[in-house]
């Protein structure tokens, strides 16, 4: 009697199991029959963009040094002040005029009025147009002839580093669209200015320095930031346009997947060929027509192939007997 219940509750799971493995297999069917999307073939524009990483740093850098060693008696400009070549950044006294100051500082105002007429400052005057992005003194600081007081740049830009890979489609001119990683929502136009000669090693990969001009510079561009670059190395308007997805590679062919003859159920291939692609949407330059329609395939849920497994409970060919 028991060995009769047991053999029965045996036959309910067997069956239950069936039934679950003919539910899933139908309902895989119906997915994949359902897992595609009709969309028309459109023209728009598309473009190619090498994208890299850079450095936000002065066009022209420079130390502004003196002539004389001596002390600081004023400084005239602010750290991030613009200034016009010729303009006086900071006046100093040299090693003789600051001793005499001192000594007729003592003996009363008059007598270093007199001095101060008598023995002028030195001017410290900025050789170009620029900003200055370090000051490296104070007022009373002394310093020499080879201290570094201020430094000076003509005018930010971006240098780019790129791989040796794709410095063949950067040209000069190109355009290209600066970010900042401190703040992402700042994007600046700007274009390829030049293009160095000469590479260095990073990370075992030969890269080579272009510097990127920006159209403007915002107020929060400092010197040393890091950017994120995209150069425009070609764009197309007016193309017929399809989404990645819908294009396969198929028995060494690049293809589309259309209706068989305008029929719901039946497919069919077609040979097509690309150009461009942005990583959305992929140019068609033969095998469609404007407006043709084209399946997608619906990649969100992909049911288990011969790729990636079977399903269990579905009935298999070829099985080997054991």
């Amino acid at each position: 009697m028991v060995n009769r219940s047991k053999f029965v509750w045996v036959g309910i799971g067997v069956v239950a199991l069936v039934a679950l493995g003919v539910f899933f297999f139908l309902k895989g069917n119906g997915a994949t029959e359902r897992s595609v999307e009709e969309i028309l073939v459109a023209r728009g524009s598309i473009s190619s963009a090498v994208s890299t990483t850079g450095v936000v740093e002065p066009k022209n850098r420079l130390k502004i040094q003196s002539s004389i060693g001596g002390r600081v008696e004023e400084i005239l400009v602010a750290e991030g002040q613009h200034v016009k070549k010729g303009e006086v950044l900071a006046l100093l006294s040299s090693t003789e005029r600051a001793a005499l100051l001192d000594a007729a500082r003592v003996q009363g105002k008059s007598e270093e009025s007199y001095w101060k007429k008598v023995y002028k400052e030195t001017a410290i005057i900025a050789p170009l147009d620029g900003q200055i992005i370090v000051r490296s003194i104070d007022p009373g600081q002394a310093v020499t002839a080879s201290d570094s007081l201020f430094v000076l740049s003509d005018h930010l830009i971006v240098k780019a580093y790129v791989d040796e890979t794709d410095i063949g489609r950067v040209k000069i001119g190109q355009k290209a669209v600066i970010g900042l990683d401190a703040y992402p929502d700042i994007r600046v136009n700007g274009v390829v200015d030049h293009i160095y000669y000469e590479s260095h090693l990073q990370n075992n990969v030969n890269i080579y320095n272009v510097d990127v001009i920006p159209e403007r510079i915002p107020e929060v561009f400092r010197s040393g930031m890091s950017a994120n670059i995209e150069i425009l190395v070609q764009e197309k308007q007016g193309v017929l346009l399809l989404p990645i997805g819908a294009v396969q590679s198929r028995k060494g062919k690049t293809v589309v997947l259309l209706k068989k003859g305008g029929t719901e159920k039946g497919v069919r291939y077609r040979a097509v060929r690309t150009g461009l692609q942005d990583g959305r949407n992929i140019e068609i330059l033969e095998g469609l027509s404007d407006n043709e329609a084209v399946l997608l395939p619906d990649t969100t849920f992909v049911l288990p192939g011969k790729n990636g497994g079977s399903n269990p409970f579905a009935p298999q060919r070829n099985r080997t007997k054991r």
